[in-house]
């Protein structure tokens, strides 16, 4: 079995870290089985087959015989399961990024596991405002007494914790943003900034449109993905800043498209 590099250590994980751990087995191995799985887990079977279940109803893995596969089609995972992937790698982005964004700024931020990374460093900044359509960034930044927090309204995504759609694109496009820190599902020097709902990629093009300068960020999974919904073009941003475990070639063609792409560096294990 070609397992991913997950360390899942002695104690039994908590529930949502074991369906994201879950999650992960699929992606690398697209088929996993419930016996073996749970003693590696140090759970149940039972345990194991209820939050299969859970996934199963969420349609983000199909049940078989003694375990489950893959689903056909890419799903988006929601924001839950995904905020203790790459989790180093999102940690030295984010420090990147917040390194880019001038005192009394006022910055952008999408929803995403590592512009959440990122509202998290900001946090400590005095006299900062956060305009954010990202319902989870919002609610941590609003009980900070420093931080203004502008959220522009919409309907809710569940998958993203985002507020989407015309009503925030309305007031987004009647606000001056010096800094956008922009998350990802895809990013592709020809497809361009992607993501898998359509709606949000409209919602987050006008944040974009409103920005002086605008970062990506996007951990190294992201590069070279075009998913089902353009953003915009990569001639809109102003720098990528991904990890080393990037593909190679994907910088290469966003570097010729004349793109600045700074590739942060986890910090090294004692």
């Amino acid at each position: 079995m070609n397992e991913p590099e997950v360390d899942y250590g002695h104690a039994p994980l908590r529930r949502a870290e074991r369906m994201a751990a879950l999650l992960e087995l699929l992606t690398a191995d697209r088929t996993l089985a419930v016996a073996e799985v749970a003693q590696r887990f140090g759970v149940s079977a039972s345990t194991l087959r209820r939050d299969l279940q859970l996934l199963q109803e969420q349609k983000l893995l199909e049940r078989t015989h003694g375990g489950a596969v893959a689903t056909r089609a890419e799903h988006e995972l929601p924001v839950r399961y995904r905020t203790n992937q790459q989790r180093e790698q999102k940690v030295a982005i984010a420090k990147i990024a917040v390194a880019r964004v001038p005192l009394g700024a006022v910055v952008g931020l999408t929803g995403g596991t590592t512009t959440s990374e990122v509202a998290r460093q900001l946090a400590v900044r005095d006299q900062l405002t956060v305009v954010t359509n990202a319902l989870n960034i919002a609610a941590e930044l609003s009980i900070r007494p420093k931080v203004k927090v502008v959220v522009p309204g919409g309907v809710a995504r569940p998958q993203s914790y985002e507020l989407v759609g015309v009503w925030g694109a309305q007031v987004l496009r009647g606000l001056n943003i010096s800094v956008a820190i922009v998350g990802v599902d895809g990013i592709d020097a020809d497809g361009g900034l992607t993501t898998h709902d359509e709606v949000e990629a409209l919602t987050n093009f006008a944040l974009i449109e409103r920005a002086q300068k605008v970062y990506v960020v996007a951990d190294g999974s992201k590069l070279g993905r075009v998913q089902l919904a353009r953003i915009a073009g990569v001639d809109a941003i102003t720098e990528v800043i991904t990890d080393a475990t990037a593909d190679p070639g994907a910088i290469a063609r966003l570097r010729a498209a004349g793109v600045t792409v700074t590739i942060a560096s986890s910090p090294t294990r004692l």
